[in-house]
């Protein structure tokens, strides 16, 4: 007879389907061109709306607010736009938004 009280073996859950992911389906990538477009836009205007299409909601706020950090903000994304877009990709790739 077995014990009823006994610890079970542990089954591992069904492996997501093609073109699914854990945490859902994924989303499409961003793309870096508009990413930079919108920043060339917003150095003429209100800084901070690059951040808004990748989805930073509280650092567009504060760029717009700041006008991008008083400008050193806008200048540091110029270098860093492709690596945080690269960063938002990878994410919406497993799902996460």
């Amino acid at each position: 007879m077995t014990d009823p009280n006994a610890p079970q073996p542990y089954v591992m859950p069904p492996a997501p389907q093609y073109g699914q992911t854990v945490h859902g389906p994924a989303l499409p990538p961003k793309s870096t061109a508009a990413a930079y477009a919108f920043m060339l836009f917003t150095l003429v205007g209100v800084a901070g709306i690059q951040h808004f299409y990748l989805g930073k909601i509280g650092r567009g706020i504060l760029w717009v607010l700041t006008f991008g950090l008083l400008g050193i903000g806008t200048v540091i994304d110029l270098f860093t736009l492709p690596s945080q877009t690269k960063t938002i990709n990878a994410r919406r790739a497993v799902g996460i938004r």
